[in-house]
């Protein structure tokens, strides 16, 4: 017997192809004479995915555009994610106090007055508050953000200097600037900086050891209050407790007695005090799903097509020998070998997308890619999710088919 080429000799684990009456007779060697050459299961597999090239091309373009997207939604949420985490943790600070339920952080205001009494609490070393103020530049710098900080307080803060020196305490016109800043301004000590019609001197450049802290301007709290009409009010404070202190506790006596503020220590205390970065995530948790739907669903229309098609092939392995689990193997095996080559097609598309979303002029500075190895992890996860969700009533379908049955399929 043979189907489209490779018949099945006896119940052997191994295919043989039969190259009778294709090429001719070969000098030398008998008329009738019987070529085989062993095929095994894999091969038979990728023989299979193979022989429909076109079929298989476009079921793995239809997955790898949903892992592309997988890829790119994970990979700006993260991004994001880190940017705005590291608004909120920097320094010496065990954790972070901002006003609950915002839609952005950056509109946290919290009493001078509070700051100073979460410092009083018992284990408490120290409690910074800070006025955070974001401000489009021009355009390659949309997200400038000043950092009002009471002198005494810029090394619990993390802020080390670079060059120059520090502002004078009761200065209304002198600013640090950070390294990542300066060197794209093209600014240096002395020069002079200009934001939402404040103009500063710059004395001194420093770092504080992440990307937005680096890009934005330093500069006497008392100042930035006035400049922005916010007098007795930070946007965060920054808590470190004393060696041995009980974090956990000092969190909770802070939130019991202010119920209106939220700590922050983790990634996942974060969508308390901003709401904009939850309703990301649960966009990228949306997307994903989407995706495994729209994926599955094209992976079970070719593979049901290709098990139809083959119902005599798959009639004759069962006649020869084959086991149930062996024909629902083949077919499974043949939807992850597409599955794979369309998650890496995928993961390579969503880089590209990603190195394109980073160009827009809205992100600059914000933006920040950040690749993990859990973004493309989960992309393979979910492409291999695909392939076994579609896969799997054709799969079954398959091995359950009646070999005489099949046999009297046209």
């Amino acid at each position: 017997m043979q189907t489209a080429g490779c018949p099945i000799r006896g119940n052997s684990q191994r295919a043989s192809l039969d190259f009778r009456g294709r090429f001719g007779q070969t000098p030398g060697v008998p008329d009738g004479t019987r070529w085989e050459a062993p095929v095994s299961f894999f091969g038979f597999v990728f023989r299979n995915v193979t022989t429909r090239k076109t079929r298989a091309i476009l079921t793995g373009l239809a997955v790898a555009i949903s892992i592309m997207t997988v890829v790119t939604m994970g990979i700006l949420t993260q991004s994001l994610r880190r940017t705005a985490i590291n608004i909120v943790k920097t320094g010496s600070a065990d954790f972070s106090v901002a006003q609950k339920g915002l839609n952005d952080v950056l509109q946290s205001a919290i009493d001078e007055e509070d700051v100073a009494a979460i410092g009083q609490y018992d284990g408490v070393a120290s409690a910074i508050g800070v006025l955070i103020q974001a401000y489009e530049l021009d355009k390659d710098h949309p997200f400038f953000i000043r950092i009002g900080i009471e002198k005494g307080a810029l090394e619990e803060y993390g802020i080390s200097l670079v060059a120059g020196r520090e502002f004078e305490a009761d200065s209304r016109t002198e600013a640090m600037l950070g390294y990542r800043a300066a060197r794209d301004l093209g600014l240096t000590i002395g020069d002079m900086l200009t934001v939402r019609d404040n103009t500063y001197t710059i004395v001194g450049i420093y770092r504080v050891g992440q990307v937005q802290g680096d890009s934005g301007l330093v500069l006497p709290l008392s100042t930035l209050q006035v400049h922005e009409r916010r007098p007795g009010t930070v946007t965060l404070a920054f808590v470190r407790g004393k060696e041995g202190a009980d974090i956990s506790a000092i969190r909770q006596t802070i939130e019991r007695n202010f119920p209106e503020l939220a700590t922050v220590q983790s990634e996942s205390d974060f969508g308390q005090v901003d709401r904009n970065l939850k309703l990301l995530s649960a966009a990228n948790t949306g997307v994903t799903i989407l995706a495994l739907v729209v994926g599955a669903i094209t992976v079970a229309n070719t593979t049901m097509l290709s098990v139809f098609e083959r119902t005599r092939e798959i009639g004759i392995l069962r006649a020869v020998g084959w086991p149930r689990w062996r024909i629902l193997a083949e077919v499974l095996c043949e939807a992850f070998v597409v599955a794979f080559f369309a998650a890496m097609a995928g993961v390579g598309a969503g880089f590209a997308m990603v190195q394109i979303v980073q160009q827009a002029p809205e992100l600059h500075g914000v933006f920040e890619p950040h690749y993990s190895g859990g973004v493309f992890g989960r992309a393979l996860g979910i492409a291999f999710g695909m392939a076994l969700v579609g896969a799997i009533y054709p799969a079954v379908r398959a091995a359950l088919i009646v070999p005489l049955a099949a046999l009297r399929h046209e």
